[in-house]
C-alpha cells in the first residue's frame, strides 16, 4: 500500500482513513488541527483510545524532531525498510 495515497486505498477501513488524517494534521507545521475532523475523531473513537491514539502520533513527531535537531541516522536495524516522506500537496 502506499502511504501517500491512503485516501484512495481499498486496503484501508474509514476508520483508518480518518485516524491518518489525523496524524497528518497533528504532523503538520504550524498544527492546524479542524474542528470537523476532532468531531469525526470524537464519534469513531472513544475517549481512551482517542487518547492513546494522540499520544502516540505526538511521541512519534517528537521522536522525530530529536533525531533531526541532532541528525541521528538510520543505524540499519530495519534494512530494506523505510518510512516514506509525506508528499506535499499543493492545493
Amino acid at each position: 500500500m502506499a502511504l501517500a495515497d491512503f485516501e484512495s486505498s481499498p486496503e484501508l477501513s474509514e476508520a483508518e482513513k480518518l485516524a491518518l488524517r489525523y496524524a497528518a494534521a497533528m504532523t503538520a507545521t504550524p498544527v492546524e488541527l479542524p474542528d470537523e475532523l476532532f468531531e469525526a475523531m470524537e464519534r469513531q473513537f472513544n475517549e481512551r483510545q482517542l487518547v492513546e491514539l494522540t499520544g502516540a502520533i505526538a511521541w512519534e513527531n517528537y521522536r522525530a524532531r530529536f533525531n533531526h535537531a541532532f541528525e541521528c541516522q538510520a543505524e540499519g536495524f530495519s534494512k530494506g525498510a523505510f518510512c516514506p516522506l509525506p508528499v506535499h500537496r499543493i492545493e
